[in-house]
């Protein structure tokens, strides 16, 4: 192997088996996906030790990815219960699964997870220092944060999490600027944190080197995480995320510069109407590289429905230049998802990615719409199931209220107007009585 990275790879005109998997899926020439590769735009999480991997591309020109956060929490501590998630979501074709486990000894799902997924596999290692090294966050050293990347990049993991930008300038700025709901990340929260409570700079940013190093090693895709990201629509858009993520740009240069791949994650929360802007102003501050989404939620009043929220954040979002969607669930703000609401979670989040896709003009994404009308036009119901996004539940539902006439549903009967429509353009009576 003659070179390091995917990205090094790209730069130096080499086709890897990655690219090659990436171009067939998205039916596109492996020379566009290499060229955005070399150019940072696109990227391939692919850990050299994720052996189970099918690659993804995530980036410019590509269909919208999502991710599905799991893990095990110490309020609901069940392996088995996650794994049961792991499996369902890749039946539903997950691209990407998130291990956020927060609790005790996280390596055995961890493992598991990379064993058994195709789906590329992040993780955000700061939420397993305190149980990695059992000892209470104020007595975490410095060296240590990059031990527990180092473990997981070993382990498999093809991209992690990295709140680097939340410095000791950031801090400043956000102290500055007050806000409604302050720092919501769950990993920025707790550097912040460690930073106040040692006085010490954020080790992701002053070791930004020797993190850099450890990519380089693995092909560790770095996901250049918002601490700053907004918790309720007030707080989008203000001094401290946007500060963050001027900081976020000049380290994905730097992390280019050693041929590692960079995703950089945005809001949050967020009005409708800021959406566009901040997909525009994450491309042009940290040039180009591939941008990861948290909804947008574009209410703070809907709990209980929060997937909702977020499809309509989302699918702007992704029209707008957004690469990557993180799901959210009904669950969200109120208790670890449980499969159903993983599974909600997962199609509020691909109708988003879907409707983002036909309008960024992806190649393809019309095609699939185009073919569901043709077999609604045509009253093809189990053509209908098979190309639905989920055909379970249009099935179930056709077989709840069974028409008397089968070329027509319960809804309209011999009303109906496609079915009409096809009689008269064919010289048929109508015959609704």
């Amino acid at each position: 192997m003659n070179y390091t990275t995917q990205m090094d790879a790209a730069k130096k005109g080499i086709i890897t088996k990655e690219m090659e998997t990436v171009a067939a899926k998205e039916n596109l020439d492996v020379e566009f996906i290499r060229k955005g590769l070399a150019e940072g735009n696109i990227v391939i999480p692919a850990n050299k030790n994720h052996k189970s991997l099918s690659a993804e591309g995530v980036g410019a020109g590509l269909k919208t990815k999502i991710n599905v956060n799991l893990g095990i929490s110490k309020d609901c501590y069940s392996i088995e219960a996650e794994l049961d998630k792991v499996r369902t979501a890749l039946d539903m074709k997950a691209e990407a699964i998130m291990d956020l486990s927060s609790y005790g000894k996280t390596e055995m799902f961890r493992k598991k997870l990379i064993e058994m997924a195709p789906a590329m596999i992040g993780t955000v290692p700061m939420y397993d220092l305190i149980g990695f090294y059992d000892r209470e966050l104020k007595d975490l050293k410095a060296e240590e944060f990059l031990k527990v990347v180092e473990k997981q990049a070993e382990d498999g993991v093809d991209f992690v999490t990295i709140h680097a930008g939340i410095n000791r300038e950031t801090a400043k700025v956000f102290k500055r600027n007050k806000r409604l709901t302050n720092i919501v990340s769950r990993g920025g929260s707790l550097l912040y944190a460690w930073m106040e409570l040692t006085g010490n700079e954020n080790p992701f940013f002053e070791y930004y080197d020797e993190l850099l190093d450890i990519c380089v090693k693995h092909d560790l895709t770095l996901s250049l995480g918002d601490a700053c990201r907004p918790g309720c629509i007030q707080d989008a858009t203000d001094a401290c995320q946007i500060k963050e993520l001027m900081t976020l740009g000049e380290l994905t240069l730097r992390a280019w510069e050693r041929n590692v791949q960079v995703i950089i994650e945005g809001p949050g929360h967020m009005a409708i109407n800021e959406i566009a802007a901040n997909m525009m102003l994450e491309k042009k501050l940290c040039h180009g590289a591939p941008f990861y989404v948290l909804g947008p939620l574009v209410t703070d009043v809907a709990p209980g429905y929060d997937h909702i929220t977020s499809a309509i954040g989302g699918a702007i979002a992704a029209s707008s230049g957004a690469d990557f969607l993180c799901y959210v669930t009904p669950a969200e703000h109120l208790r670890l998802p449980d499969l159903e609401d993983m599974k909600e979670g997962i199609i509020a989040s691909k109708i988003a990615a879907h409707a983002g896709d036909i309008a960024k003009n992806v190649k393809g994404a019309r095609d699939w719409d185009n073919e569901m009308s043709k077999a609604r036009a045509e009253l093809d119901w189990n053509r209908m199931f098979e190309l639905a996004l989920d055909g379970e539940k249009p099935r179930r539902y056709r077989k709840e209220s069974t028409p008397e006439h089968e070329d027509t549903c319960t809804m309209c009967g011999k009303m109906c107007a496609v079915r009409n429509m096809n009689k008269v353009m064919n010289g048929e009576d109508v015959n609704i009585l």
